[in-house]
């Protein structure tokens, strides 16, 4: 496990779970024998984590790679267009949820207008020729 999701999931764990800062420290102290996290070596972030779920915390399952929205007749196409380019690119929906937010500020695809797809797929078609993939 690369480091900064470890920490980032002793983080989670430890707000999850509503441990104080102090309660916290001691425990780091207590596995590791670090009083923060940045200090933890790989063993010892993997031994913090496996202490955090003996007392109760469950790690989430990693976000999935998203799903084809569901749009009207009027907008099939350009979905299909969004569709295409992902594919091509092999990237997930998720990817083009995430376009939607820094380009629109909106958190889903499928709640994009027609406009914004035209430019949705605008920037996937700039991306798939400064990448050098085919286009048709």
């Amino acid at each position: 496990m690369s480091r900064n999701p470890a920490l980032a999931k002793i983080h989670i764990a430890k707000k999850e779970l509503a441990i104080d800062d102090e309660t916290y420290r001691a425990m780091l102290q207590s596995i590791a024998g670090v009083s923060s996290s940045k200090d933890l070596t790989d063993a010892g972030v993997t031994k913090v984590l496996a202490h955090l779920q003996r007392c109760g915390w469950k790690p989430k399952a990693a976000a999935q790679a998203g799903k084809k929205p569901s749009v009207g007749r009027g907008r099939k196409a350009l979905i299909g267009k969004v569709e295409a380019l992902l594919a091509e690119a092999k990237r997930p929906w998720s990817y083009a949820d995430a376009m939607a937010k820094r380009m629109f500020g909106v958190d889903k695809t499928d709640w994009l207008d027609a406009d914004q797809l035209v430019r949705l797929v605008a920037a996937l078609t700039y991306d798939a020729k400064r990448h050098g993939r085919n286009l048709g």
